[in-house]
């Protein structure tokens, strides 16, 4: 299985751009799990990104370990949060000698799976690595973050480095698309990089089914709707929390 590194190429730009989100997420992951768990229990960050969530956990006291599939992404989490354990690894393909009272998954990062069955992979792989009665908390865009938020383009423009986002979606496909050109400042010239990152999104009785198959219980789910995730994240988006039993 081929390990998922689209983000190489984009890590310090994410770093500098976009690793606010962990600011955003931890009160509703400490809303909906963390609370429930004893100080200084093992978490895994799964697709942990620059390792700013992860970062935060440790700070809190939490043994937290950090896993992504992208070597930069990683080379700049471990100068984030020099107390936690990162691993280079395939969300889908998971292999960890430790055993975890939860994990988290953060900022669409599962709608970069893009089939149900690899869907299910990773929730078999985390099942396998959480303890008994274990939390998996995570969050997806849905077909409604897609519609409403993944048209047009933006941009952010720096001394060092241009970037432009342009984003669609195919509903036929239940696809997202964002194609990314990158420009930056490197010795005493500009370079270009192009690439894409493709999403895909799941209904909410697809992602329930897999997790029961998966062998999970109590499951929930919570939009944009309750007051703990209103205001604080982009619209469109559903936390999921299931539990091994």
């Amino acid at each position: 299985m081929t390990r998922y590194d689209a983000y190489d190429p984009f890590a310090r730009i994410y770093n500098q751009h976009w690793g606010f989100f962990a600011t955003k997420a931890y009160p509703i992951l400490d809303h909906l799990v963390l609370r429930n768990l004893t100080p200084g229990s093992a978490v895994l960050d799964l697709c942990c990104g620059t390792g700013q969530l992860a970062a935060e956990l440790s700070r809190l006291g939490y043994r937290t370990t950090g896993l992504d599939g992208s070597e930069q992404m990683i080379e700049i989490a471990r100068q984030n949060a020099p107390d936690v354990e990162f691993v280079v690894q395939d969300a889908r393909n998971i292999a960890l000698p430790h055993r975890f009272s939860a994990v988290f998954s953060t900022f669409d990062s599962l709608n970069h799976v893009m089939s149900l069955v690899e869907l299910e992979q990773v929730f078999q792989c985390v099942f396998t690595v959480l303890e008994d009665g274990g939390y998996f908390a995570f969050d997806l865009n849905m077909e409604e973050g897609y519609r409403s938020r993944w048209r047009g383009s933006f941009g952010y423009v720096e001394e060092d480095h241009v970037c432009v986002v342009r984003s669609s979606h195919d509903a036929d496909e239940k696809t997202g698309r964002l194609d990314v050109t990158l420009f930056e400042l490197k010795g005493s010239g500009w370079t270009r990089t192009d690439f894409p990152l493709t999403q895909r999104w799941y209904d909410e009785g697809e992602i329930r089914e897999r997790l029961r198959k998966a062998g999970f219980e109590e499951l929930r789910s919570v939009d944009g709707n309750e007051p703990i995730v209103e205001g604080s994240l982009h619209e469109g988006r559903m936390f999921f929390v299931a539990r091994k039993p």
